[in-house]
């Protein structure tokens, strides 16, 4: 009786069309993840907004007059930056973000966006009362808007 070496062809084969059946139900998962990572970077641009906006309010509530943070001019209302301010200061800069003023609404406010994920940070409207970021949420480049 001989004694068998080695795989058979059919074996062979089949371990090929086995890992090729894995690989097709494995990709569609691991397709997306451009868009995972942009709203990662979204969230932490938004995380150093809301950063940015309690170190120059705390700075604020220390002077209450005009200051410089990091080399930044800050431009106050009701003792938080303007729309205008906030990008430079949270160190969010172009190419990595698109920032879009927005001086229509009221209180004026700035989108910040990167690919399909965006946030909105709208001024302070009162005294006593911090500005609004917005939760991370879906950006339509055609509006432009954040919804």
């Amino acid at each position: 009786m001989v004694k068998q070496q080695g795989f058979t062809l059919i074996e062979l084969v089949m371990v090929i069309v086995i890992l090729g059946i894995l690989a097709a139900t494995a990709l569609p998962k691991f397709a997306d993840l451009s868009g995972n990572a942009e709203n990662a970077a979204v969230a932490g641009a938004r995380g150093a907004v809301n950063s940015a906006m309690a170190i120059s309010h705390a700075q604020w509530l220390i002077n209450n007059t005009t200051a410089t943070i990091e080399g930044v001019a800050v431009t106050w209302v009701n003792g938080y930056p303007d729309h205008i301010t906030i990008d430079p200061l949270a160190g969010l800069s172009s190419p990595d973000f698109t920032i879009q003023d927005d001086n229509t609404t009221t209180p004026p406010q700035v989108i910040i966006s990167r690919g399909a994920a965006c946030f909105i940070y709208a001024e302070s409207a009162a005294a006593n009362t911090a500005p609004i970021v917005s939760a991370v949420r879906t950006y339509n480049a055609t509006g432009p808007t954040c919804t």
